[in-house]
């Protein structure tokens, strides 16, 4: 029999998202959510070893002396979600942008007057290390007690070498010290900061030439993102910063054309980018470019909703194009102020149309896929790491259904409980 420290039983849906291990999920297959009814599943030493119906359990699983279990009847289990896309560390925040936004000034007319990135990178860049770290912490444990377990996170409010180190190294700590999976992403070409406004070609060389080298060596990041659009990085110029990053080691990934169709899609898939984020403005052409490449879209509808845009990204286009499609946050202290993937979920089944099948796959397994952690988190399966949720709902449909409160009742992380009750435990 099989020995497990960890047991969690009786689930009315077991969303296992087990299969398709080679790609992450596309078209029909994102409907497909591994479900086990009455389900069970076992860990030891943070793996998974053993998943199946609960009627196998006892003959199938045996209990070790100090074994946690956890009774899941009624309610549903499925894999931690991912959040693949945040600017998790910060300085400040921009509520005043907030109240400028409902009285109709734009993202562009607010950067225009001194706010926007610009207003958190002056902020950022005062502050030390050790103070980035505690509100950063802070906002994992709101992230962790909502059912995420893994995600990323990206530096760029620094625009110099030092203050982008900063970021990084609160990043590898953060990871470092758990419970949280923490990937970092260097978005050193996230805007033209004010020293280098009149000559933004010189902030792109000093990118190329000096901060991603360092980063590489320093191994501060895994990947590197650069923000494509108007004003900001052109196509040439973020396709020069992806091609140098790819010869240091760092893996591309996009903003693109979130606010203006500028083909970032078609260049994403172009570079062999392993994401294109944002895409409100993509073509038809873009969509079927990032098909026939394989780049994942990672979907952002918190950013659309915050920021007033009238518009969304084309969801169920990437979907019957055969793009595989992600979802996340987009946390961050200007375009989208929130910690919550299931409110994401929300939206992406409200203002995208994406079933909730869908949605549930895009934050789990197609996210991981998104930030190069699909062999340990987004699925449940066995030899997997145990990030495992428990959520008082009877279907994974109610997940996305109701919204505005927190349904998670109990966080698995790497085999280990760490929310219980709603409450996080240390």
């Amino acid at each position: 029999m099989i020995q497990a420290d960890l047991i969690v039983e009786g689930a009315a849906e077991l969303l296992t998202l087990q299969g398709n291990s080679s790609r992450p999920r596309r078209g029909e297959e994102m409907g497909n959510l591994g479900i086990i009814r009455q389900g069970a599943l076992a860990a030891r030493r943070g793996k998974i070893v053993w998943m199946g119906p609960t009627a196998d359990l006892l003959t199938s699983v045996r209990p070790m002396a100090f074994s946690k279990l956890i009774d899941a009847y009624g309610k549903i289990v499925m894999p931690g979600l991912v959040d693949s896309h945040t600017h998790l560390v910060f300085a400040g925040t921009r509520e005043n942008e907030f109240a400028m936004r409902i009285q109709g000034k734009t993202y562009q007319e607010i950067a225009a007057a001194g706010g926007g990135i610009n207003a958190t990178v002056a902020a950022t860049r005062k502050v030390s290390k050790a103070e980035l770290k505690v509100e950063a912490r802070k906002s994992l444990d709101r992230m962790l007690a909502l059912g995420t377990t893994t995600v990323e996170a990206k530096s760029g409010y620094g625009l110099e070498l030092e203050t982008e180190w900063k970021m990084l190294e609160v990043v590898r700590d953060l990871n470092e010290e758990g419970p949280m999976t923490v990937i970092p992403t260097f978005m050193g070409a996230h805007e033209i900061p004010p020293e280098f406004r009149q000559n933004p070609e010189a902030y792109v060389d000093l990118v190329i030439t000096r901060m991603l080298p360092e980063v590489a060596a320093r191994k501060l990041a895994r990947f590197c993102d650069v923000f494509c659009e108007t004003g900001v990085f052109s196509v040439e110029q973020s396709e020069r910063i992806l091609g140098a990053a790819k010869g240091l080691g760092l893996e591309p990934r996009v903003h693109a054309d979130e606010l203006s169709d500028l083909n970032g899609a078609a260049m994403a898939a172009r570079t062999n980018a392993r994401t294109a984020d944002h895409l409100l403005c993509t073509s038809d052409g873009g969509i079927r470019q990032m098909a026939g490449a394989g780049v994942i879209a990672v979907l952002l509808p918190g950013t659309a909703y915050f920021l007033h845009m009238q518009r969304y990204a084309r969801a169920r286009d990437m979907i019957a194009a055969g793009v595989p499609v992600a979802l996340a946050t987009d946390f961050n202290p200007g375009s989208c102020m929130t910690e919550s993937l299931p409110l994401i979920l929300n939206l992406a089944c409200t203002q995208m149309r994406m079933l909730p099948a869908e949605a549930i796959t895009a934050a789990t397994i197609n996210a991981a896929w998104a930030i190069g952690e699909e062999d340990c988190a987004g699925s449940l399966e066995v030899g997997k790491q145990a990030d495992i949720l428990v959520l008082d709902v009877p279907n994974h449909e109610h997940l996305c259904y109701h919204f505005g409160v927190n349904l998670v009742e109990t966080v698995v992380k790497n085999g280990k409980v760490v929310v219980e009750g709603g409450q996080r435990i240390r």
